[in-house]
């Protein structure tokens, strides 16, 4: 079960950015292997739609990398979540350092 937070009013999202689109994203990665409940919950939280431009914020909560300018993409959720998980297999992560 996710825990989900009461999100503020301009990072909730409607139509293709509401939290039932996140929801499904979330349901997305559950059938392809991620399991760590602190990671579906961080998707789940993240305003993946303002980070990439507006004309792309319908597609935000898809499973794939898109653009965010400068020749840079936001990463494809399920690597950030598998990568995530990798970090926190066996305990919570240590701040890295420099």
């Amino acid at each position: 079960m996710i825990h989900k937070r009461k999100l503020s009013a301009e990072n909730r999202g409607i139509g293709m950015t509401s939290q039932g689109t996140r929801d499904r994203l979330v349901q997305t990665l559950r059938n392809e292997g991620i399991r760590d409940e602190r990671v579906l919950k961080a998707i789940t939280q993240v305003p993946r739609h303002e980070f990439v431009d507006e004309a792309l914020s319908s597609r935000a909560y898809e499973n794939t990398a898109l653009p965010i300018g400068q020749s840079q993409t936001i990463s494809q959720p399920w690597i950030v979540a598998r990568m995530t998980e990798a970090l926190w297999d066996g305990g919570q992560p240590e701040k890295a350092s420099k």
